[in-house]
């Protein structure tokens, strides 16, 4: 499917064409098994802070549950706030988990089986009620799940990458974006993936600035 979206891509725009030929066939990450459960609770974890802090902090959350390689629902629900803050969880995680446990205890949160029936549209609109997660984050989850035609507008990165391509001196808004993906179509997820390619080619890139003026003569004007 990756070479058919690539060519696909190439076609609607020579810009992308040239960042394609760049970047190669996009590399895709193995499915990691989790539920989406378990995907959207480690979202909320990780949100707003860097790698190594959020997976510190989520293994002490993980260590207050040590008979189950991911808690269930129920004992997440059952333990005291005292103790999920305890793990470094802010006050507004601590309620975010919650409530993921509880939509995932009301059947709100699919399962596996039940996300493989249900179109993204819907996903969405499902998922976005949770407390503290929004668009992106199911956006994330769709695209980690396989789902083909994701365009998560909203993401810097993927805006930045649209910028850069286009030698463009500011980022497109989401829904002008929105608009100019839509020849992507159905092979948005893909197009996000190089868009991001380029904007991590961007941050290699250090503009050459010209050499400092030498100083003059002393007490010269």
């Amino acid at each position: 499917m990756h070479r058919t979206a690539q060519a696909h891509l190439s076609r609607t725009c020579p810009k992308f064409r040239m960042l394609v030929k760049r970047i190669g066939p996009r590399v895709e990450k193995p499915d990691d098994g989790r539920s989406p459960y378990a995907k959207l609770v480690r979202a909320i974890a990780h949100q707003q802070l860097h790698g190594r802090a959020a997976e510190t902090i989520f293994a002490r959350f993980l260590a207050l549950f040590p008979d189950h390689d991911f808690p269930p629902p129920a004992l997440i629900l059952e333990q005291p706030d005292a103790a999920l803050r305890a793990t470094g969880f802010s006050q507004a995680k601590v309620a975010a988990i919650r409530d993921i446990a509880l939509k995932t205890a009301e059947g709100v949160v699919p399962d596996h089986d039940e996300m493989a029936r249900l179109d993204d549209d819907t996903l969405i609109a499902r998922l976005v009620t949770i407390r503290g997660v929004g668009r992106w984050t199911v956006e994330m989850l769709l695209m980690d799940a396989g789902r083909p035609d994701i365009l998560p507008v909203d993401d810097f990165g993927v805006r930045e990458g649209y910028r850069l391509i286009h030698g463009l001196a500011v980022q497109p808004k989401p829904k002008a974006l929105a608009e100019l993906g839509l020849p992507w179509a159905p092979f948005r997820s893909t197009a996000a993936w190089y868009l991001w390619r380029a904007a991590d080619e961007g941050k290699k890139i250090r503009p050459i600035l010209p050499p400092a003026p030498a100083a003059g003569p002393a007490g010269a004007a």
